[in-house]
């Protein structure tokens, strides 16, 4: 579908045709669950956690990426890393993971106007399928895009372009809802609306370049509908 995009960000609301979500830091609050594994899998590994500021900096790219930083680029001990991580986070997910205030709400209303919504995020589809079946919030989504669907991850804008193909609209037609700078990032590369979501992992100076800035969800509506 060709989408002749408005000038401002405002009139782009106005023509909206889809929303899509980060999901960690933005739907489901993984964040402390998120920390604790990294700070068990630093601990194991090397003795002793990493500052918190250190493990949370990368958020949102996908875990690999991640614990290879952590390990200055050696692949054997980003390999362990990766192995406690995942030890811990799978076996403690269900009891760790929370959804935020307002999510089902908001959801809800969303979805009671008519417009598709997906998820793209930087996990993989069993973790990712797991956290969006344990609140049961599949109902809403049209498209799920994970890591795995991809060949390309956050910042870059695939991932987000790749779930406006599913939906079969321009990806200038939706917005993008995320938490951590990569989000925003893949948000405005791909032409989307950049929303970023003042309740997760970023502080919000590291989200300045987004086009809307929320501090709870339950803005969302009024901000998308008026």
């Amino acid at each position: 579908m060709t989408y002749d995009q408005p000038t401002s960000a405002g009139d782009r609301l106005r023509t909206l045709a889809a929303v899509l979500f980060d999901f960690d830091g933005t739907i489901a609050n993984t964040i402390p669950h998120i920390l604790a594994s990294f700070q068990y899998a630093t601990t194991e590994v090397f003795g002793a956690a990493l500052p918190d500021a250190v493990l949370m900096h990368n958020v949102g790219i996908p875990l690999a990426r991640q614990t290879l930083e952590l390990a200055g680029g050696d692949q054997e001990i980003a390999d362990r890393l990766l192995v406690s991580y995942r030890t811990f986070n799978h076996a403690t997910h269900d009891e760790m993971a929370t959804l935020y205030p307002g999510v089902i709400e908001v959801l809800s209303a969303i979805q009671e106007r008519g417009m598709p919504m997906g998820v793209v995020t930087s996990k993989g589809t069993p973790m990712a399928m797991r956290g969006i079946e344990l609140f049961d919030l599949s109902r809403f989504f049209d498209v799920i895009v994970t890591s795995d669907d991809v060949p390309l991850h956050k910042p870059d804008p695939c991932p987000v372009l790749h779930a406006a193909s599913l939906l079969g609209i321009d990806a200038a037609a939706t917005a993008y809802v995320g938490d951590s700078p990569h989000d925003v990032e893949a948000a405005k590369r791909a032409g989307a609306i950049a929303i970023a979501a003042g309740w997760g992992v970023s502080d919000p100076t590291r989200l300045t370049g987004a086009d809307y800035f929320i501090d709870d969800i339950r803005e969302l509506p009024p901000l998308l509908f008026g």
